[in-house]
């Protein structure tokens, strides 16, 4: 390996060799890698809400009743499920949107206890857009990799997310 392919990971797993040799730290460099990537990745990610003025779980919840398909509309608790998130948590993100105009709380027709969530115009015009803009963002950290690399990424991943989640 060249020296100009050494990361900050190298570091720390030379440091650990170099005191304890009898590791195994083949897992460590991976999860550690994966670590500095989630956290390089999710800056990236957080800015293009940002700048469409939305934090990322605003952003899920637009997002979630966008591909929920028309009407665009959920029951609330659905949404938190989706997102395994509480029901006071889900409550907070429908009120800042609703303040927002961009979802808009509906009686439930087959309950009058219940209510649905539901997109406004203009919240179903900015989750487009910013879907538009998020997938290009991905798709541009990802074009380092050749397709086949990326493929092989997603197979892993999808493989260890497999065992890992149960």
């Amino acid at each position: 390996m060249d020296e100009s392919d050494l990361d900050a990971v190298d570091a720390i797993t030379a440091q650990w060799r170099r005191e304890r040799p009898d590791l195994d730290l083949a897992a460590m460099a991976v999860f550690g890698r994966l670590g500095r990537l989630m956290t390089v990745a999710t800056a990236r990610i957080e800015a293009v809400f940002t700048a469409h003025g939305l934090q990322r779980g605003e952003f899920d919840v637009l997002a979630a009743l966008r591909r929920s398909g028309a009407p665009c509309e959920l029951n609330p608790s659905v949404l938190a499920d989706t997102m395994m998130l509480s029901r006071a948590g889900m409550t907070g993100r429908i009120d800042r949107l609703e303040a927002a105009g961009l979802v808009r709380r509906i009686a439930d027709q087959s309950d009058r206890r219940a209510v649905r969530v539901g997109l406004t115009d203009e919240g179903r015009a900015l989750v487009d857009v910013v879907v538009g803009v998020h997938t290009e963002n991905e798709t541009a950290m990802l074009s380092v990799l050749d397709p086949a690399d990326r493929e092989s990424l997603d197979r892993i991943a999808r493989i260890l997310l497999r065992r890992l989640e149960g």
